[in-house]
């Protein structure tokens, strides 16, 4: 297995207020105290924006970057996603994922609008052109709060158009989609992965509305890979046997208060998957 970490794993996310942000030396010693020798970018500002300077600082840890996070507008009519797609990518190696979101445009992941015949149309042109016309490989996060969450949402763009799919487990269950069935049924189209594992009962009240996403994430709704209820090695065994050969990204989106202590905090529940995952392969 291809296994890579995730700044979102120590907490460090690219919505505003999310929680204290742990600084990226500590965050890359403690992957590599795991073993761990490669990671996405995280947000804007975690690692140097220059490829050479971010080279230097992850080789000092032994680490190399495979993907990074791109939220982009891709619905509005009136917004061409493309220059600043463009400018973005500049700073990507080439080797690197693109991890796609169709944002909603606004801050944060607990409330979004509802697309129309248009909407859905200029989002799907979108990604085929984004998937024309970029060097890197491209593929689409489904994600809660943005603009392909939802079971009818994910269908819709594997039956639209031609793009990618990372498979993140958790905000697909979260959105009510089984990752399972898609591993099962559209192999081909996973050419990422990330591997959470959520608590099933939260994920429930998220759906209806009785829990924005943020509060479920302080509550815990991301588990310890093998400590929820997605079934992470049957997902791991399906990709594996269709064929998958890409990376496995460990994630589990959390919120600090403060700076952990040295030794304690999220580079525990990393180990626990990190474990769970060398035991599954």
């Amino acid at each position: 297995m291809r296994i890579a970490a995730a700044p979102i794993s120590w907490g460090v996310c690219e919505v505003p207020g999310w929680g204290h942000q742990m600084a990226a030396e500590r965050v890359l010693a403690e992957m590599a105290e795991l073993g761990l020798t490669a990671t996405e970018l995280g947000p804007d500002g975690f690692l140097p924006p220059d490829p050479a300077d971010r080279a230097s600082l992850l080789g000092r840890y032994g680490m190399r970057a495979v993907g990074g996070f791109v939220p982009v507008v891709l619905h509005d009519p009136g917004h061409d996603p493309m220059p600043g797609l463009r400018a973005t990518l500049a700073s990507f190696d080439a080797d690197m994922v693109v991890v796609l979101a169709a944002a909603t445009g606004v801050d944060g992941y607990d409330t979004r609008p509802e697309l129309g015949t248009e909407g859905w149309r200029t989002l799907l042109a979108n990604l085929e052109r984004i998937r024309r016309e970029t060097s890197h490989l491209v593929t689409l996060h489904p994600h809660v709060g943005t603009m392909v969450e939802s079971r009818d949402e994910v269908n819709r763009v594997l039956d639209g158009c031609d793009i990618a799919l990372c498979l993140d487990t958790g905000h697909l269950l979260i959105g009510g989609t089984d990752p399972v069935d898609i591993v099962r049924g559209r192999p081909g189209r996973v050419a990422h992965v990330h591997l959470k594992d959520v608590d099933a009962e939260l994920a429930a009240r998220v759906r209806e509305g009785a829990l924005t996403y943020t509060e479920a994430v302080k509550a815990g709704i991301y588990r310890p890979l093998g400590k929820g209820d997605v079934d992470v090695a049957r997902i791991v065994g399906g990709l594996d046997r269709a064929g998958y050969r890409g990376w496995y990204v460990m994630e589990q989106d959390l919120i600090l208060d403060a700076e952990p202590s040295a030794g304690d905090g999220p580079i525990e529940d990393v180990r626990a998957g990190v474990a769970f995952l060398r035991s599954a392969a």
